[in-house]
């Protein structure tokens, strides 16, 4: 038997079909398309005012890198200026 070019464009238009089925199918049934709860809706309360905390202590740590590298520089930077004076 041969497929003729009528019957190819009907099992290409299958298989589409089918493809796109599923695709609607694996939307319809994910999680992320349910509706928020209250407890989903607490949970990224919760998770906003985590997320906000870890970036104000990391702003504090890298203010406190910031100033001991500062610290540090000045330091490095007298101690030349001492040592060109000996010289």
């Amino acid at each position: 038997m041969t497929i003729t070019s009528p019957m190819k464009n009907r099992i290409y238009a299958a298989l589409i079909a089918g493809c796109l089925s599923s695709v609607a199918f694996a939307q319809a049934s994910d999680p992320a398309a349910a509706p928020v709860t209250h407890a989903d809706r607490k949970a990224a309360k919760e998770q906003s005012k985590a997320d906000k905390k870890a970036s104000v202590a990391q702003a504090k740590a890298d203010k406190k890198k910031t100033d001991a590298q500062a610290d540090a520089d000045k330091a490095n930077a007298d101690a030349s200026l001492k040592d060109a004076k000996k010289q």
